[in-house]
């Protein structure tokens, strides 16, 4: 069966930034956030730290495992 990820409450999450360079801008590091979505087994919220204000997306680990982020950093 398939985790309603979008309705799972995050409010009050901490996203841990997982950052990953600057992209050739010197004043601009771009990063992204992400933590381990309560009451579920792998799933994650996914933010940037550029946009705080910004809802995070939801993601499976398989999801973000294939797209090249490393799961096993957060706790």
């Amino acid at each position: 069966m398939a985790t309603d990820l979008y309705g799972k409450d995050i409010s009050g999450l901490a996203l841990n930034p997982l950052c990953g360079g600057n992209q050739q801008e010197e004043d601009q590091e771009s990063c992204v956030t992400l933590a381990r979505i309560p009451g579920t087994d792998d799933c994650y919220a996914l933010g940037d730290s550029k946009m705080p204000g910004a809802p995070p997306l939801r993601f499976t680990g398989a999801e973000l495992r294939n797209a090249g982020i490393d799961t096993s950093r957060v706790s």
